[in-house]
């Protein structure tokens, strides 16, 4: 009795400090969403404020573009490390759905 107790507190005690080494990883998946969001706001508000002071709006698009590029790229990759693993129908899905977000992109902005 006394020996399965110590057993589940240094399992609980290891579990613990694993997952405080996890945490404090340099740069986690969690930590690159919050600061690539904050980026990215900062982008949209500045193309904001530029439109409510009708600056030009080919720099409010460009801004705004800036933007969805850098969250479309930070998002295919981590796609990409998911589906690496995965069987071939999987990467061909992975590429014509990214296909299909590239030309959302760029046939709004050719047709200006």
């Amino acid at each position: 009795m006394a020996e399965s107790k110590k057993t589940k507190s240094s399992s609980s005690k290891s579990s613990s400090s694993s997952s405080s080494r996890s945490s404090g990883s340099k740069w986690g998946l969690n930590k690159i969403s919050f600061y690539t969001i904050g980026a990215v706001a900062i982008l949209y508000l500045i193309s904001l404020i530029l439109s409510a002071c009708n600056v030009s709006s080919t720099a409010v698009v460009a801004l705004q573009n800036i933007g969805t590029a850098i969250m479309v790229c930070i998002v295919a990759f981590l796609a990409w490390k998911y589906v690496r693993s995965k069987p071939t129908v999987w990467k061909v899905l992975y590429f014509v759905l990214l296909l299909v977000i590239l030309a959302g992109i760029v046939v709004p902005l050719v047709m200006m």
